[in-house]
């Protein structure tokens, strides 16, 4: 469920077009640059993308 929460989470910040949510309070500069944010972001989802496919497939093989 963490998973989960924390990757819908994750793409909700990511800026669109324009800042998006990721604009609210100011975050669009917390790391410098838009660029350099969106890349921590970027990896930050692909973590979160990655063990939320883990642990569904894990589930499906246990069958829980």
């Amino acid at each position: 469920m963490f998973s989960a929460i924390g990757l819908i989470i994750s793409v909700l910040v990511h800026a669109a077009k324009g800042e998006g949510l990721g604009g609210i309070g100011g975050s669009a500069r917390l790391f410098g640059s838009p660029k350099g944010m969106e890349k921590g972001l970027d990896r930050i989802t692909w973590g979160f993308a990655i063990l939320f496919l883990a642990i569904s497939i894990l589930l499906a093989i246990l069958k829980i």
